[in-house]
């Protein structure tokens, strides 16, 4: 099994096969979960300062902010499963 990585913007880099959602931060039940994961000591904030623009849900409950649009973390995903079908 081969490990795919995905950049998140800044230089930071998730691992693919752990995500299960990236979703836009602007509903209230995305920022209850937030502030839960926060609580929780499961939340990694990946935006460097600047505002979140997708929050990425992993299956071991972390919760990771990026500054990127949630539409550009999932292309990436997309083209890097694409590079490694050609592979």
């Amino acid at each position: 099994m081969d490990i795919q990585l995905i950049n998140i913007g800044f230089g930071n880099i998730v691992s693919a096969n752990r995500v299960v959602a990236i979703v836009s931060p602007e509903s209230a039940p995305i920022k209850r979960i937030i502030s839960d994961a926060k609580e929780r000591g499961q939340l990694i904030d990946a935006t460097y300062g600047r505002r979140t623009r997708s929050v990425i849900v992993t299956d071991s409950s972390h919760i990771i902010l990026s500054a990127i649009q949630p539409e550009t973390v999932a292309h990436r995903f997309v083209i890097g499963k694409d590079e490694q079908a050609a592979n």
